[in-house]
């Protein structure tokens, strides 16, 4: 990014921070007024989505960075070498895309490989409302960033940089400044373009908890085919075109030191959340929608920003 954008990222953070060390944290829930959580229903949310959805696990993390809000052995959630079998820009006519407007009438893209639909059906999101109320972020451990193997299967706000206009240096790595943080080695499934298969990146993909803005914060660190870090122009690769670089940025993982992740900026969650849990709940059937079922909504909205990457989200919501 620019000069000019990385300053301005770097002072909303700075005043993010802030406004977090020395905020409370509310334990009222307002999960069907405003599509926000408390850190005890995010903990029920995830305790939900590793019980369905076994290839999640909860982590402690640095123990340095732990946040008291949270359980020390719950401090965020990771699913790892989730595979990413072709780019955005391959996927063609196996895409379909659904353009929503927001109240300012900005426009975001569903985007889906046809493929993914479980049980035929489709998937659908609501309208990203233009409106959010902030609330205070987070910081927390370390993790071992571990080589691939085999795996299961947001705009603007006048808090927030203007994400639309950032640009990011499509020449930096996403790569540890420690040192002491283990790289991967190059993976032994990895296959060669002379076998007939087909190479896959895979993603690590870990879910935190912003207490600024009371919502799930998703975190994605990516491997090319043999095992190596991918670049931050290979990671926008995987990523919606109308997402990538704006609300996609790269910044420092608060659980894992010294390494940058892509991350999926936590502006709009709050109100793309509510837009969907008033979509299910106004049906005939009487459904209404649990704090515990929160993230899969989350990574159902999610997968619209990163399309090719097959992490594991499916659940009954009768159940």
């Amino acid at each position: 990014m620019s000069m000019f954008d990385a300053m301005k990222h770097a002072v909303h953070s700075v005043f993010k921070e802030t406004v977090e060390s020395v905020t409370s944290v509310s334990h009222v829930s307002q999960f069907r007024e405003k599509g926000v959580l408390t850190p005890e229903e995010f903990v029920a949310a995830g305790d939900m989505l590793v019980y369905k959805c076994p290839s999640w696990s909860w982590e402690a993390g640095d123990p340095s960075k732990a946040k008291d809000y949270l359980p020390k052995n719950k401090q965020y959630l990771i699913t790892r070498n989730v595979p990413c079998h072709q780019r955005v820009a391959a996927l063609g006519e196996s895409v379909r895309e659904i353009a929503m407007e927001d109240a300012e009438d900005e426009e975001w893209t569903y985007t889906q490989t046809l493929g993914a639909a479980k049980d035929g059906e489709a998937r659908e999101i609501e309208d990203i409302d233009a409106e959010e109320e902030p609330k205070s972020m987070e910081t927390s451990g370390t993790e071992e960033v571990k080589a691939p193997v085999t795996a299961a299967p947001e705009s603007q706000d006048e808090d927030v940089p203007d994400l639309d206009d950032l640009e990011l240096d499509e020449d930096d790595a996403i790569l540890p400044d420690d040192p002491s943080v283990i790289l991967p080695s190059p993976a032994a499934g990895a296959a060669s373009a002379s076998s007939g298969f087909v190479k896959t990146r895979s993603y690590n993909i870990s879910i935190t908890y912003d207490k600024y803005y009371m919502v799930p914060r998703m975190w994605l660190f990516g491997y090319d085919e043999d095992g190596r870090p991918l670049t931050h122009a290979q990671v926008f690769e995987d990523m919606s075109q109308d997402h990538a670089k704006r609300t996609v940025t790269i910044d420092p993982h608060p659980h894992v030191p010294g390494v940058s992740h892509a991350s999926v900026h936590p502006c709009k969650h709050a109100p793309t959340l509510k837009r969907i849990i008033d979509q299910i709940e106004s049906g005939d059937s009487g459904r209404q929608m649990r704090p515990d079922q929160s993230l899969f909504l989350f990574l159902k909205f999610i997968s619209s920003i990163i399309p090719t990457i097959e992490y594991d989200f499916t659940m009954d919501f009768d159940a």
